[in-house]
């Protein structure tokens, strides 16, 4: 009976190669776009580490708080995508199950028999060259279907070490994140060394807060509470007109509302709304002068630059400020942070696994005044595919 197992092996071989998809390839796989992620990670690292013998502290502490934010937002992706790809070789893996059974079967198989054996044929020499034959051009097929499979299975195994090791280097990422939020608040109270276009008056600002209604008031009376007395810098501020669409946003986000918008009250503004993570820097989209800082009507905290005479840009929703009224800032100064809390490093990755997209949980309003009338902040601001 043994000189009768080529023909049943032949042909099992040739169903298998048959059935048996040998999985395409990926544009970019999900283990190398975790290791880009932990490479920006371990990058935003040594940046804080830097950042204590750097001469401009707040710059760098800047520089890497966005390098984390880079990081986080890139482990988040990786683990997102992590998570869909497992999910679908699982339904692959499934919907295969009989075919790949079936293949480790012929596979095992082979391995056990002696050579002599597998070539000996029961209807003697003709049918052992027919079979040998059909065995020869089964056997790539089998190659190439047992190698895609064990491809998968490495691709699988990967998947699960990086989502395994990732909350580990979240919590550190998280922790290292914290920590430059707090050196970076003492640097900018520290700071003395920005040009001051005005003083405010500490009573003319406050009264202009109690009896203003809109923010359109609000805006043509800012330069009533300047204290002419004190003098200031005469720092000029780049044209704005060249940069016009192309100026970047000031946090990292996703549009949420676009202007004139209905929120779920249905209140429409004249303003973009961007959805944050918690605790993320906001930070100049160009130099401008701080006209003011701090809560507004029902608007909460606020920050109003002036990049250039005529232009306003109103930033709503911060939880923490920055500056005092009056300084000229340089693009890309930090001047808050958004409220909320960061995620805990097992929460990412549940998220992550769930397909959530609750960490986005923040709100900033970005609103365009140009002779104190509305504008579109779209026509200023430069939306990328990411933001969109």
């Amino acid at each position: 009976m043994r000189n009768g197992r080529l023909a049943p092996l032949v042909a099992a071989a040739l169903m298998v190669a048959a059935t048996v998809h040998p999985q395409g390839a990926q544009a970019q796989s999900v283990a190398a776009q975790a290791r880009a992620a932990a490479d920006d990670l371990d990058a935003a690292s040594r940046a804080l580490d830097n950042a204590a013998q750097a001469s401009d502290r707040t710059k760098a502490l800047t520089a890497a708080i966005r390098a984390y934010e880079k990081g986080l937002s890139a482990m988040r992706q990786s683990l997102r995508d992590a998570a869909l790809r497992e999910a679908s070789m699982q339904r692959e893996f499934d919907s295969q199950r009989d075919e790949i059974a079936a293949l480790l079967a012929v596979l095992q198989t082979l391995s056990r028999e002696p050579a002599p054996v597998l070539m000996l044929h029961p209807s003697g020499p003709i049918g052992t060259a027919r079979s040998g034959m059909l065995m020869a051009k089964a056997a790539p097929a089998l190659s190439e279907k047992a190698l895609a499979l064990g491809q998968r299975l490495a691709e699988a195994k990967d998947l699960r070490t990086i989502q395994q090791g990732a909350a580990d280097q979240l919590a550190q990422a998280l922790s290292g994140v914290q920590q430059a939020r707090t050196a970076l608040s003492q640097a900018v109270a520290d700071r003395t060394d920005l040009p001051r276009r005005f003083t405010a008056d500490p009573m003319k600002t406050q009264l202009l807060i109690a009896t203003t209604d809109t923010l359109r008031d609000f805006a043509a009376s800012l330069p009533d509470i300047a204290d002419d007395s004190a003098g200031g810098s005469d720092t000029p501020l780049p044209d704005l007109s060249a940069q016009k669409g192309h100026i970047p946003l000031p946090v990292q986000g996703s549009v949420l509302r676009r202007a004139g918008e209905a929120d779920a009250a249905g209140i429409t503004r004249p303003g973009l709304v961007l959805a944050t993570r918690p605790r993320a820097l906001v930070t100049t989209p160009t130099a401008a002068t701080l006209r003011y800082l701090g809560p507004l009507l029902d608007y909460g905290n606020v920050m109003i630059l002036e990049p250039q005479s005529g232009i306003l840009f109103v930033l709503a929703g911060l939880d923490t400020v920055y500056g005092k009224m009056g300084e000229v800032l340089p693009a890309g100064a930090p001047i808050g942070l958004m409220g909320g809390k960061d995620a805990a490093a097992g929460a990412i990755v549940a998220q992550a696994k769930d397909g959530s997209g609750g960490e986005r949980s923040e709100t900033l309003y970005i609103e365009v005044r140009q002779g104190n009338e509305p504008q579109d902040p779209e026509t200023w601001f430069e939306l990328t595919k990411d933001t969109q």
